[in-house]
C-alpha cells in the first residue's frame, strides 16, 4: 500500500495549504512555534525554529528518535484571495447566502452530506441561522424605535390639532401621513445601524466569515474559481521547485478547506508526469477535510477526477487524519469513496486515521475544548497530551518520511466509505 522509495529525513520541504483564512503566514508560525515546544516537552525530543528570509516561512531543526532532522515550512498563501471575497457588504452577504442555500438544497447536496456527519452540516446551517436571527432582531428593534416614534408623531399632530380647534377628520389623514413618513425614515436607517453592528461583532459569532466561506465553496457549484486555478499553478510551480532538490521528503499538508487544494495541486502533479520518484518522496497530509462540502455539488468534476486520480496512485503516500470530537470536519470519511468516484479496484488512498481528542487529550484539556469548535478543528496543529500515532511535529520534522512513519498501520475501524454523493461525474 506504501509507496517505496526513502524512508529515513535528514532534509524535508514542508508546504502548508491553510483552509479559508484571512489571516497571514505568520499565524501558522506562531502557532507552530508555541505549539511545537509544548509537544517537545511532554513527548521528549527537541526541535527549534528560526525564521526564513521570507515572510512565508520559516524553518525548523529537530533531534528526535536519536536523529538531527533539519525542515523548511513554507505556507502557500490564498488569504488575499480569501479577504477579497470577504469584503461583500451586508446585503450582498444576505443575497450569497440564498443563493448557496438554494444551490446546497435545490441540488440534494445537503441532505447527502447529513447522511455522513451531522457536525460539519450544522456547522453550515449555523451562519444562515445565524445571519436570519441577526435580520430578525434587526428589524424587531427597528420596528420598535420607528414605531413608537411614529405612534408619538400621530398622537402629538391630534393634540396640535385639537388645541388650534380643527376638525380631526379632516387632519387625521394627514397626520397618519406624516406618522408614516417618520416610521420609514426611522426603521430603514435603524435596521441597517443594527445589521452593521451585528457584522462589527463577527469576530464573536463568526456568522459572515462562515457565510463567506460556504459562499466562495458554492460560487462556481463545486468548481474552482478562475483565481484559485491560478493560485493552484502557483502552488505547483513551487513544489515541483522543491521536488528537484536534494532532500528527503518533500511534504504537502492541507488543513479544512484546504484539503481539497492539496489534493488537486499534487493530483496536477502526477497528471503531468512532473514527479519521476527517483528524488524526495513525495507525501500527502490532509486533515480534518471537509472535501465532500465540494465534491458533491454538481460542478465539482475536477476535484472528483483527481480525487480518483490520487486514490491509485503508487507514487505518493496520502494520509487522512479527522477525530469525530471535530464537528467543523467530516471526520473518518474517505472522501475518495463517499464521493463515489472510488475504483472497483485497486483503491490505495487515502489511509484514514483517527486523531482521537477525547484519547490524545486529557480529560481536563478536552473539556475546555470541547465547546470551542473552531479552536478544536486546529487541534490537528497543535501539541498532545498523550499523543498516539499521529503528532504533527514527528511527522513534519522527525526522521521518517510519512510513509515510513505510518507504514503497516491500518485504517480506524470508523471509516465511513459508503458512496452518498448524487453527483459523481469527473469529465471536466
Amino acid at each position: 500500500m506504501f509507496s517505496k522509495g526513502k524512508s529515513k529525513v535528514a532534509r524535508r520541504r514542508v508546504f502548508y495549504i491553510p483552509g479559508y483564512d484571512p489571516h497571514p503566514p505568520r499565524r501558522y508560525r506562531e502557532l507552530y512555534r508555541t505549539e511545537s515546544r509544548k509537544q517537545a516537552k511532554i513527548s521528549g525530543y527537541r526541535i527549534e525554529q528560526k525564521p526564513d528570509r521570507t515572510d512565508t516561512g520559516w524553518r525548523v531543526r529537530a533531534d528526535m528518535e536519536g536523529q538531527q532532522v533539519q525542515t523548511k515550512i513554507d505556507v502557500l498563501v490564498w488569504h488575499d484571495l480569501v479577504r477579497a471575497s470577504m469584503r461583500d457588504g451586508i446585503a450582498r452577504t444576505y443575497l450569497a447566502l440564498v443563493r448557496t442555500a438554494w444551490i446546497y438544497l435545490s441540488t440534494g447536496t445537503l441532505r447527502r452530506l447529513s447522511w455522513l456527519a451531522k457536525g460539519p452540516v450544522l456547522a453550515a446551517l449555523y451562519p444562515v441561522g445565524m445571519l436570519l436571527g441577526q435580520l430578525f432582531l434587526a428589524v424587531l428593534f427597528a420596528s420598535l424605535i420607528a414605531g413608537t416614534a411614529g405612534y408619538l408623531t400621530f398622537r402629538g399632530g391630534e393634540f396640535l390639532t385639537g388645541l388650534i380647534g380643527l376638525s380631526p377628520d379632516t387632519s387625521g389623514f394627514v397626520w397618519t401621513l406624516v406618522g408614516a413618513v417618520v416610521f420609514w425614515s426611522l426603521f430603514l436607517p435603524a435596521t441597517v445601524a443594527s445589521l452593521r453592528w451585528f457584522k462589527s461583532h463577527d469576530y464573536k459569532t463568526f456568522a459572515y466569515y462562515l457565510m463567506n466561506d460556504y459562499a466562495y465553496t458554492a460560487s462556481r457549484r463545486g468548481a474552482y474559481p478562475d483565481e484559485i486555478e491560478a493560485r493552484l499553478h502557483e502552488f505547483r510551480y513551487r513544489i515541483e521547485a522543491a521536488l528537484r532538490e536534494d532532500i528527503d521528503e518533500v511534504l504537502i499538508v492541507g488543513h479544512s478547506s484546504g484539503a481539497q487544494l492539496a489534493v488537486s495541486v499534487v493530483a496536477d502533479i502526477l497528471r503531468l508526469k512532473r514527479f519521476q520518484g527517483t528524488g524526495p518522496a513525495l507525501s500527502l497530509l490532509t486533515l480534518g477535510q471537509v472535501i465532500p462540502m465540494v465534491s458533491f455539488l454538481p460542478d465539482a468534476r475536477r476535484i472528483r477526477r483527481d480525487l480518483r486520480l490520487l486514490s491509485t496512485a503508487e507514487e505518493i503516500t496520502w494520509i487522512d487524519v479527522s477525530a469525530p470530537g471535530d464537528g467543523c470536519s467530516f471526520a473518518l470519511s474517505d472522501p475518495v469513496s463517499v464521493s463515489g468516484v472510488a475504483p472497483k479496484r485497486g483503491q490505495q488512498w487515502p489511509l484514514i486515521l483517527s486523531a482521537a481528542f477525547s484519547k490524545t487529550l486529557k480529560p481536563e484539556t478536552f473539556k475546555a475544548l470541547k465547546r470551542r469548535y473552531f479552536r478544536l478543528h486546529f487541534q490537528y496543529l497543535c501539541a498532545f497530551d498523550n499523543p498516539d500515532a499521529y503528532d504533527y511535529f514527528r511527522i513534519t520534522a522527525g526522521p521518517l518520511t510519512l510513509g515510513a512513519r505510518f507504514r503497516g498501520r491500518r485504517p480506524s475501524r470508523n471509516r465511513i466509505d459508503v458512496p452518498a454523493s448524487r453527483f459523481t461525474s469527473t469529465v471536466t
